[in-house]
């Protein structure tokens, strides 16, 4: 099993983006969502990360328990798939969930049943395995 994350939408303050669990044949076996910063020329703890390919692991935290570490992030380091709902959760991160919501009432999408998306992660997903990020922009 592995990840593709496809960024969808933007705005100044955020990105959303699709994440699925796909199996060794490459078919989507979950589908999640994402919310990350935007692009700001991968500034640390101010922009999401460039689009590639990335090595996952397994990892747990005093902070955020069970989550998953991408290791090979060029520029960065700790860059993390954790539990948070809003864009001022994350410092570059990137934030997953069941659906998207305004739950804030900001104006701005925010991801829903955090802790359950990465419990589905934690249960599909190696300890070890592979995150593609792409881009796909629907206006």
């Amino acid at each position: 099993m592995n990840l593709v994350l496809n960024r969808i939408t933007k705005s100044k303050e955020q990105v959303i983006g699709v994440l699925n669990v796909v199996d060794k044949f490459n078919v989507s076996v979950c589908e999640l969502k994402t919310l990350e910063l935007p692009w700001l020329n991968n500034a640390v703890g101010k922009s999401c990360i460039p689009c590639g390919s990335y090595e996952v692991v397994k990892r747990w935290s005093i902070r955020y328990g069970h989550h998953f570490w991408l290791t090979n992030v060029t520029n960065r380091s700790m860059i993390l798939i954790h539990s948070g709902n809003f864009y001022n959760q994350t410092r570059g991160c990137i934030l997953v969930g069941v659906y998207l919501q305004d739950s804030n009432r900001d104006n701005n999408l925010d991801v829903c049943q955090s802790k359950n998306a990465l419990e589905i992660l934690d249960l599909l997903l190696p300890l070890s395995f592979n995150l593609k990020i792409t881009e796909q922009w629907i206006i």
